[in-house]
């Protein structure tokens, strides 16, 4: 039977553990600003290199030829020289393409850094719950290797306790995140002047469609906020 001292304590621990979860929805709010962020550059990378390296246009047709011959002019010349393009348009190209790339490397450290707090968060609703373990009744605690299991099905959101509910949320969000942090961390390490315009297309996509995040779940966590 629960005594007052139990309620007491139950009540502290919960208390805590709301804190450490609205600290954590925090971080995650962050980290979803750098892939909205992280998104727009990487398609300004798509675009810029898509211009780099388009097709020049066909040269052996006979309007082609026509329109030539009735301008011939230095600058013209100039233009048939460059490929086809304007010098300031390929510089232009060039520096979205560089700052582009910039941009996503900072994207992407400034994510890991938001892993790695919301790892340190992880363990301390992990130290909090162990705390409930020492100091309530064993019926009145949670099972720790249930909620900290990164594999459990993610429609798993048990209802009877606010202390686990919270944990719980935290487990599967901090897995969702960090895989998706993993996804967009390969991403940019990959992309080069060689990337494929295919690759890039998928790598947008995937980055656009976040696969690893369960929206349903998300919302559930932003509702758990008090």
């Amino acid at each position: 039977m629960e005594t007052t001292e139990d309620t007491r304590l139950n009540s502290e621990i919960t208390e805590k553990v709301v804190q450490i979860f609205s600290h954590f929805m925090e971080r995650v709010a962050k980290y979803e600003e750098q892939v909205v962020a992280g998104n727009r550059f990487l398609d300004t990378f798509r675009q810029a290199l898509d211009f780099i390296r388009r097709s020049s246009i066909d040269n052996t047709s006979q309007l082609f030829e026509n329109v030539i011959k009735a301008n011939n002019t230095d600058r013209m010349q100039s233009y048939i020289k460059a490929g086809y393009t304007h010098a300031s348009d390929r510089a232009e190209n060039l520096n979205k393409l560089h700052k582009s790339h910039i941009q996503l490397l900072d994207i992407a450290n400034k994510e890991n850094n938001i892993i790695k707090e919301l790892e340190s968060l992880v363990e301390d609703l992990n130290l909090a719950i162990e705390s409930a373990n020492e100091t309530l009744p064993q019926d009145l605690t949670p099972d720790l290797d249930d909620i900290f299991n990164e594999e459990q099905k993610v429609s798993f959101v048990p209802e009877k306790s606010k202390v686990i509910d919270y944990a719980t949320m935290v487990a599967l969000v901090y897995s969702m995140v960090k895989k998706d942090y993993l996804m967009q961390e390969k991403i940019v390490s990959s992309l080069n002047l060689k990337t494929s315009s295919g690759e890039l297309e998928t790598y947008c996509l995937m980055w656009s469609l976040r696969p690893f995040v369960n929206d349903e779940i998300m919302q559930k966590a932003w509702r758990l906020i008090p």
